[in-house]
């Protein structure tokens, strides 16, 4: 049953989509991190690799043979390299410390799996970086823990996490860097927009310190106030503090801005040098948990792989939408809330906004599409 909207709630969802790129523009970053010619768009600006493999999942396990087979396949086709660790090496090499930044939110049913994190973990073994320096992630402890991602890591490969779990206010700078953060005229309800800590996202030390490259592996999924949450948002809420006040009531929704302006920090900018975006299952509706939206979840059977995330975006978004009307829905812009989406106006248009920010390419006419079939 679809919501029936006030005329306040129709007007501010009209002012929200008329300021989201000054607010994002108007952010100011304190950041500092090397720009290299890997940093965002990175070495392949425009390109999105697709690696569909129908034996990916059977019976709803993930099969690993198909998965290698998807993962060389698709690293080889973003570099062109000659084989799958000649294809590794043009981004890491030995002394690497580097990051793997996992989603555990969509839990139980879309989640990372064991079967895609070893086989990105065996090709960064296979450009000689050191188990003891590959570092798995995710900013909640507690909710990294429930998914059982410590369980299904190779001996030798660490873990870390920001803080211990959810929080509704966020403002704790334990976990995270004082140097850097991005800082908003942004605050919730009550909060005071003058003190900067309320106006200020910190990013995590694990980002700031403890890794130099980092490898962002996203989900394919539908997300309430922002749209979809893919390679954008998996780095935007993830790596973080200080979140909520983006969508932190079903009118006030601000992820259109929030999005790139954090994504732009030179600290997660130039530090995230790969995507592979894990779309074997997928969540078209409700998201971005999973939990009672069983319905709405479905066996894409691909990964994504590029350089560039505001290409990945566009192209994965286009996948959501497409399931979306084959099921007889609206696509996600167009879409109105109801019992499992609440939000009065989604913003996936923060994937071309972060195209405006210069973080990758928005224009389909110079995006390419690489679509293996396997």
């Amino acid at each position: 049953m679809k919501l029936k909207l006030s005329r306040r709630e129709l007007a501010l969802a009209t002012i929200g989509a008329a300021t989201p790129l000054r607010l994002a523009m108007g952010a100011q970053s304190s950041s500092k991190a090397e720009l290299t010619r890997l940093s965002m768009p990175g070495l392949y600006r425009g390109r999105v690799v697709s690696v569909r493999h129908p034996g990916s999942i059977i019976e709803d396990r993930f099969q690993a043979e198909p998965i290698r087979r998807m993962m060389d396949r698709g690293m080889r086709e973003l570099t062109g390299a000659p084989d799958s660790q000649a294809a590794w090496k043009v981004f890491f090499e030995p002394g690497d410390v580097v990051g793997i930044k996992l989603n555990p939110v969509g839990m139980p049913y879309v989640i990372n799996s064991a079967e895609v994190t070893r086989e990105i973990i065996a090709g960064l073994e296979s450009a000689g970086v050191k188990r003891r320096d590959i570092v798995v992630y995710d900013r909640y402890r507690a909710q990294f823990l429930k998914a059982g991602f410590d369980k299904f890591l190779p001996p030798g490969v660490r873990w870390m996490s920001a803080v211990e779990d959810y929080e509704e206010i966020q403002l704790g700078i334990e976990g995270y860097d004082p140097d850097h953060y991005m800082d908003m005229a942004l605050v919730q309800a009550g909060q005071d927009l003058k003190n900067a800590t309320h106006r200020r996202s910190y990013a995590a030390r694990f980002i700031t310190r403890e890794v130099n490259k980092l490898i962002n592996v996203p989900l394919l999924k539908d997300h309430q106030s922002a749209g979809v949450t893919l390679a954008l948002k998996n780095l935007s809420h993830g790596l973080v503090n200080n979140v909520c006040r983006s969508h932190s009531t079903r009118t006030l929704n601000a992820c259109g801005a929030f999005i790139p302006a954090v994504v732009a920090m030179p600290v997660i900018r130039n530090k995230t040098v790969l995507h592979v975006l894990e779309g074997v299952k997928g969540l078209y509706h409700g998201g971005p948990g999973s939990d009672k939206r069983k319905q709405f979840v479905w066996n894409h059977q691909t990964l994504y792989f590029a350089t560039d995330p505001v290409a990945m975006d566009r192209i994965c978004w286009q996948a959501i939408d497409e399931k979306r009307v084959a099921a007889g829905m609206k696509k996600i812009a167009e879409d109105l809330p109801d019992q499992y989406s609440t939000f009065i106006r989604r913003q996936p248009e923060h994937i071309e906004m972060a195209g405006a920010l210069g973080l990758g390419e928005w224009d389909e006419k110079k995006i390419e599409l690489r679509k293996v079939e396997l």
